[in-house]
């Protein structure tokens, strides 16, 4: 008799699989606008200081991530101890999940939002309690807060929202978090914060000051340019930062993702201004967009979405065949990167030409 192989978790069975962006290939596809990357090349000094670090790849990284975590704390304002780094946003985020939620426990977030939260939901064993998005593609926070249970664990609150690019005006937030048992985690995903600009829109770390059950997610994959070297932090209270590094993978952030990051960091001048040029491509992107006639969200994100239902593969499809890669959601609509400014006008005359064969999409 065969063996029947070893017994895994049935919580794995059905469970989603994180669908990344579909790559420029170098052929017809020359463009990728499907994984919300920094067109722009590491920051001045990153890829030096990278360099000079794969120079001791004999060695183990920092555990501790000292020194980046000491540049974090001056950046932000924090105590050390207010802070846990993790391989990306969402190694922090599957950290949080593993903290707070097992079996039968329940994992509030938006819907559609952030892909990974039913992945690293599912993985924990813990029950999702997906609410929908309102009709203008935004948080329903009073509906979020009314799902609510004594089983309630952890509120994922991703803002800017992926994919649809809303955010939340402070006072809402403000509201919602005031609505939220003291006993349950509130997580502000703000992968894309560095991209918002408008002023009613509060910064999470100003937040969870005062609020031990707030707990802030930052990254440096996006606005910062590291998305291959997979390096992110929390900004939470000390039990729940000490938490965080008990279930960090050891070593999980190399030395050299460690020291690019405060590269990174010391290059606030060049930042602000690439993040200010994608912040204009992006404005005009949604101009041109709308003046179409598409009903495209204010996005506070480096991208924008275009709400298409059925037609989602099909637009897809025809950018491909233009030349430019997007992120489709099938069924529910198509994500579309801010990147070079040839891929965006590849981008904008594919959807006009979309738009004029099929008029219903029209707002």
């Amino acid at each position: 008799m065969a063996a029947a192989g070893p017994r895994l978790r049935s919580a794995l069975d059905g469970i989603p699989a994180y669908v990344p962006g579909k790559p420029a290939d170098g052929g017809p596809v020359t463009f990728k606008l499907s994984s919300n990357e920094n067109p722009y090349p590491p920051l001045p000094g990153v890829l030096e200081s990278a360099v000079a670090a794969a120079g001791a790849l004999n060695r183990y990284p920092d555990l501790a991530c000292a020194a980046l975590t000491a540049e974090l704390a001056e950046r932000f304002g924090v105590p050390a101890d207010h802070l846990a780094t993790g391989t990306g946003s969402v190694g922090v985020a599957q950290q949080l999940v593993q903290c707070t939620a097992g079996p039968g426990d329940e994992v509030i977030y938006a819907w559609r939002s952030f892909e990974a939260y039913p992945i690293i939901t599912q993985i924990s064993g813990a029950v999702s309690v997906r609410v929908p998005l309102t009709p203008d593609e935004r948080h329903d926070l009073d509906a979020m807060a009314d799902a609510i249970t004594p089983r309630t664990r952890l509120v994922f609150v991703c803002v800017p929202n992926n994919p649809t690019g809303t955010a939340i005006p402070r006072a809402d937030l403000v509201r919602f978090l005031d609505r939220v048992p003291d006993d349950v985690l509130v997580v502000l995903d703000e992968a894309y914060r560095e991209f918002n600009r408008d002023p009613e829109v509060a910064d999470g770390i100003e937040l969870y000051r005062d609020r031990p059950n707030v707990c802030v997610l930052r990254t440096f994959s996006k606005a910062y340019g590291l998305a291959g070297l997979r390096v992110g932090f929390a900004v939470a209270h000390a039990p729940v930062a000490a938490a965080l590094r008990k279930t960090a993978v050891p070593f999980g952030v190399s030395q050299i993702a460690q020291n690019a990051a405060i590269a990174s960091l010391r290059s606030e001048a060049a930042l602000a201004e690439r993040v200010d040029a994608l912040v204009a491509e992006r404005s005009r992107l949604w101009d041109a967009l709308t003046a179409q006639g598409w009903r495209v969200p204010v996005s506070q994100a480096n991208f924008l979405w275009l709400r298409l239902g059925a037609d989602t593969g099909a637009f897809a499809a025809a950018c491909e065949e233009a030349g430019v890669t997007v992120r489709p959601f099938q069924g529910e609509g198509v994500r579309a990167s801010v990147g070079e400014r040839e891929g965006n006008d590849l981008l904008l005359r594919t959807a006009e030409a979309f738009l004029a064969r099929h008029p219903r999409l029209r707002s």
